[in-house]
């Protein structure tokens, strides 16, 4: 295992670009800021501040331009739901809500994603804490009174999606989003781009007014 190089805990968007909102992301079992540089970047390039609050002191929320979100994955999410009902924020997205767990580190890799360049990482990171996806995790039966994006992996065998879309359906205001073939790090699988352009249209949904209908839906 090599040092894994730092990382911000911040993604702005480009200097000629109107900051859209304000993303926290709240990162699960084993995870820190190092492990979303794609998803703080591509959101960033979209116009949206990312923010990767210290683990260590309680999540602030500023007021700035545009609506501040909650993002967490695994129990991130779980935090991310209770926190909601508590903190001034717009919405919530949520992924990978933790039922279950992988036992071992390749069975836990395997688990995670099936994207290599996310494997690689994972594998090279000093920081990142290998097996913590075996231990128990709390679920959230919160019902935040913002609008929640709960994504789910279709593969994910650590966490059940059928309980998933399930929690979604007795949320005030839910979308349940299933990801094809998607492990339960979804924000970081294969298909991280078109999940962080489902994140966008979520967020841009938000700005135009909870009464807007969907950009896009096929």
């Amino acid at each position: 295992m090599t040092l894994a190089p730092p990382v911000p805990a911040s993604w702005s968007p480009p200097a000629s670009a109107a900051v859209r909102g304000t993303v926290l992301v709240l990162p699960g079992r084993g995870e820190h800021a190092g492990t979303y540089p794609r998803l703080g970047a591509r959101l960033a390039f979209d116009g949206y501040r990312v923010t990767v609050p210290d683990p260590g002191v309680p999540v602030k929320v500023a007021a700035g331009p545009g609506p501040v979100v909650l993002l967490g994955h695994d129990t991130g999410a779980t935090r991310a739901l209770e926190l909601a009902s508590t903190l001034p924020v717009a919405a919530v997205v949520a992924s990978g809500l933790p039922l279950g767990a992988p036992r071992g580190w390749e069975d836990e890799l395997d688990a995670r994603t099936a994207c290599p360049v996310h494997r690689a990482l994972l594998e090279s990171d000093d920081r990142f804490a290998r097996g913590e996806l075996g231990e128990p995790a709390r679920t959230s039966s919160a019902r935040p009174p913002v609008p929640v994006l709960v994504l789910h992996g279709e593969a994910d065998r650590v966490a059940d999606a059928e309980a998933a879309r399930a929690y979604a359906a007795n949320l005030p205001d839910a979308r349940f989003v299933l990801v094809s073939g998607g492990r339960h790090d979804v924000l970081n699988d294969v298909d991280h781009r078109s999940v962080a352009a489902e994140i966008v249209q979520f967020l841009e949904w938000l700005r135009a007014g909870a009464g807007a209908p969907a950009l896009v839906r096929g």
